[in-house]
């Protein structure tokens, strides 16, 4: 298991070092053909000189340009380290490497064409317009051809992560889709119980009369079974709802995790109940991991984490506000600012941005004290309000 994790790490790193030398590569083709082209026409037009050749009183010349194309290539990438660090996070090493196979081609198609050119000429024209205006088709043409790979690299790159953001999300949706259903089949369960309670209350009756004990135990049994969730505990007023909530504070005890729940859905409510158990569900799976790793290491100290959700109609908006505990050393400002880095905190959070903004609501974060707070606002009249007007 150790050499499996240090074999993905290391194609990983490998994946992002063959994407940037890449990205340097192509951009520093196309800076030095830019620059090449300028100090030409800058020779030829300010410097009257008829017919300017680079590096025609050494290499020197040529040498300057190269470095201050790299320089620049360098400092323009990293200028995107964040979002390129974004790129990789959390992908599966098989991506990386559909990823990086087709950048190294490139960048030895590249390399083969620039080291068969050399420094030479790339266009002539049999001396019809003049060995100053091959220079510049030559440079020109390098540097268009370089762009548009720069480009189709980036469209590329950028691209793919994205179409596995699209669909992370979208097997996130299939998923609470499959959860919805269970969920509802379970509280339909309990409801037809509810239902036939006198007739159990009956059954129970006769085989205590007859003191049937072994049925009588089994009898208990298959209607514990049936009756596993507590679901009067939870009563929102959406059984939808009453299922979700049941099931994660279930999954709070288990995890030995404080639960304090008080959601009231209203009746005439415009939120589906889709979107009410992705905008939930989400929220409260990145709440119960956060304290299960806020768990790890305190059992000696008896610190317990907690959840607190509370939810409600606010000034005709529905406002869910959802408290936990959470490690200090996970509140860097990078997740809160804003979502550069959508993998750092969840691909959940993106399913609750979702669902904010087809409401046109407002959602709101902060860390304060070892706690993490976030606050939805969802208007019920179609109308966008600002949250702390509202609260």
């Amino acid at each position: 298991m150790r050499f499996e994790g240090w074999a993905e790490k290391t194609v990983r790193v490998v994946s992002m070092l063959v994407t940037v030398i890449t990205l340097i590569w192509l951009t520093y083709f196309f800076l030095e053909s830019l620059i090449s082209c300028l100090l030409l026409v800058w020779k030829h037009t300010v410097g009257r000189v008829d017919v300017p050749v680079l590096g025609a009183a050494g290499e020197s010349e040529i040498g300057l340009i190269g470095w201050g194309g790299f320089c620049l290539a360098i400092m323009a990438v990293c200028g995107m380290r964040k979002r390129l660090e974004a790129v990789f996070h959390g992908k599966p090493w098989k991506w990386c490497v559909v990823l990086a196979l087709p950048l190294l081609v490139v960048t030895v198609v590249t390399y083969a064409a620039n080291w068969g050119a050399g420094y030479g000429i790339l266009y002539r024209s049999g001396g019809n317009i003049g060995l100053y205006y091959d220079q510049i088709f030559s440079y020109v043409g390098w540097g268009v051809l370089s762009g548009l790979s720069l480009f189709a690299v980036g469209v590329y790159v950028f691209g793919m992560d994205r179409i596995y953001v699209e669909q992370e999300k979208a097997g996130q949706y299939q998923a609470q889709v499959e959860v919805y259903q269970m969920l509802e089949e379970q509280y339909r369960q309990a409801e037809r119980l509810r239902h036939d309670l006198k007739n159990h209350v009956l059954a129970l009756r006769g085989l205590w009369e007859e003191q049937a004990w072994e049925k009588l135990g089994d009898y208990l049994s298959r209607m514990e079974d049936n009756a596993r969730f507590g679901l009067n505990e939870e009563a929102t007023g959406n059984r939808a709802m009453d299922a979700l909530l049941c099931q994660k504070r279930k999954m709070a005890e288990d995890k030995k995790v404080d639960w304090e729940c008080d959601v009231r859905i209203p009746k005439q409510c415009r939120i589906n109940e889709f979107d009410l158990c992705v905008l939930f569900g989400n929220i409260l799976d990145n709440a119960l991991e956060a304290c299960e790793r806020f768990r790890q290491g305190r059992e000696e100290q008896g610190i317990q984490p907690f959840i607190r959700v509370h939810a409600g109609t606010v000034k005709s908006c529905f406002l869910l506000e959802v408290k936990n505990s959470m490690n200090a050393a996970e509140s860097p400002k990078g997740r809160l600012a804003g979502k550069e880095n959508p993998h750092g905190h969840g691909l959940g959070l993106l399913n609750v941005v979702d669902v904010v903004r087809r409401y046109d609501g407002a959602m709101h974060k902060k860390i304060q004290d070892g706690v993490f707070d976030i606050s939805v606002l969802l208007p019920m009249g179609g109308a966008a309000y600002d949250m702390e007007r509202v609260v």
